[in-house]
């Protein structure tokens, strides 16, 4: 029989990994250090409870430890696979090839951690596994960093680390470009992992804090990239709920409902009230009784602040799309349709606005207001690992489902955000949703005054910086 040179190299791989398989334990003992922080990074990207698809599974330890609620590996070697389920009886193995994959079933999560490098065809496996994927699901790719190949070589050579062959020649691009010619968009990269054995005090400084700096990210030893299907959708219309913060801000109440503009299947207004002094709810229930055709409503907060206004407005939104907008109307409504084309069009799934693109009113932001928007916007884009160009314009736009999820998921981070900006930012990036910004033209305001106030925010929002940090970076 004529085996092809493809066959003859999956074969090799198989062989290979089905003499390794009663050996792997005891070489993922002795670097007990580096699957430990494999695992908890894994962690922080999957939420537990999902529906996850792992390939190249092993002994299905990765899998197992992200306590999913249907975990199915798959595994080239048919001893891995008989000794994964040995191991975890609970979970679901089999002995299958990515590239000929045809699993009738789709999972919320997809993970292939060390394994493009054996792939003979990373492409096709990777649009094989779009067959497993709905629009919401996340495909996440560990891999090393090919700078490492001389050390990992002599690592195998002195008995530090398991034998392999030699694997794909993969920079962080090229697994970019393989992702994007299967039809797939990256949501974030991330590097790992300066020094991937246990070293008392040396390893936790170099891995948590030098690790994050540029220059030095570029010498990691692991990289990582979430991407998510590309959903050339959607010829649909959806409603929507428009959650509109106020305190004194009786002046722009009826400009908000004259200017807002009519989009999606349905709209929905809420103004929540947070303790105005100038007539604001009077306003609003004038504006009501004026405008029977819109679903206008009103509630009065409990608490203080803008985020649990949004909060309080969300919680009791009925719309498929939530969007934010400010009382002030310094980001024009007219500009809203943008938001709802960008979400359901699916080229972004949280959608926020830029004021920092195209000129400004004369007293739209002050200088010092500037300066500090666009360190923010460059600290959060490095903490994010998606690009943020303004992260305190007020105008938000997500779907519900999601924000049930970030809602769900709020105790990772606490209660410790009174704009509400950072806690859904923090929140989008935690649950790998591609953050898409859109520019929009910055007014000055027409009535009132800001509630801002500068040095104790600008405080407040550098202490989040840091306490971002040790949630989304030092994890």
């Amino acid at each position: 029989m004529i085996v092809s040179r493809d066959e003859g190299k999956k074969r090799a791989v198989r062989e290979r990994f089905d003499r390794l398989a009663g050996e792997r334990e005891s070489w993922q003992r002795r670097n007990r250090y580096y699957y430990q922080d494999q695992q908890r990074f894994f962690h922080f990207l999957v939420p537990e409870g999902l529906r996850v698809l792992e390939v190249g599974c092993g002994l299905g330890d990765l899998l197992a430890a992200l306590k999913p609620s249907r975990g199915v590996g798959i595994d080239l070697s048919e001893a891995m696979v008989k000794e994964a389920s040995r191991r975890h009886p609970h979970l679901e193995f089999r002995a299958a090839d990515a590239e000929s994959l045809d699993l009738q079933e789709t999972f919320d999560v997809v993970i292939l951690a060390d394994v493009v490098g054996h792939l003979v065809d990373i492409e096709e496996a990777l649009r094989r596994l779009r067959r497993c994927c709905s629009p919401k699901t996340r495909i996440i790719i560990s891999y090393y960093n090919f700078l490492w190949e001389p050390l990992l070589r002599l690592a195998e050579r002195i008995g530090l680390k398991m034998p392999q062959q030699h694997q794909n020649w993969l920079a962080p691009a090229d697994i970019v470009n393989l992702l994007h010619l299967a039809d797939y968009e990256v949501v974030k990269t991330e590097q790992r992992l300066l020094l991937p054995k246990w070293i008392p005090l040396l390893s936790a400084l170099a891995n948590c804090f030098l690790a994050f700096l540029p220059g030095l990210r570029a010498a990691c030893l692991c990289h990582y990239v979430v991407a998510r299907p590309l959903d050339p959708r959607r010829d649909h219309e959806y409603s929507t709920t428009i959650v509109i913060p106020c305190r004194n801000e009786r002046g722009n109440i009826e400009p908000a409902i004259r200017r807002m503009p009519r989009f999606g299947t349905r709209q929905e207004i809420i103004f929540v009230d947070g303790h105005s002094t100038d007539g604001t709810p009077e306003e609003i229930r004038r504006v009501i009784s004026q405008h029977p055709d819109r679903n206008i409503r009103l509630l009065v907060q409990d608490g203080q602040g803008k985020g649990d206004a949004v909060r309080l407005g969300f919680a009791q939104a009925t719309g498929d799309i939530f969007m934010i907008l400010d009382a002030d109307l310094t980001m024009p409504p007219e500009e809203l349709p943008k938001f709802y084309q960008a979400i359901a069009s699916g080229k972004g799934e949280f959608i926020n606005g830029s004021r920092l693109v195209y000129p400004m009113e004369k007293e739209a932001m002050l200088t010092l207001n500037l300066v500090g928007n666009k360190f923010f916007s460059m600290a959060f884009s490095w903490l994010l690992n998606q690009r943020i160009k303004d992260t305190l314009c007020g105008t938000k736009v997500l779907w519900r489902e999601d924000y049930r999820r970030i809602e769900a998921n709020r105790r990772y981070f606490g209660d410790f955000d009174p704009f509400g900006d950072f806690d859904l930012l923090f929140g989008a990036s935690k649950l790998n949703l591609k953050i898409l910004e859109i520019p929009i033209h910055y007014l000055e305001r027409d009535y009132g005054t800001t509630n801002i106030r500068r040095f104790a925010h600008g405080w407040l929002l550098l202490k989040m910086t840091v306490f971002g940090f040790f949630r989304l970076k030092a994890v």
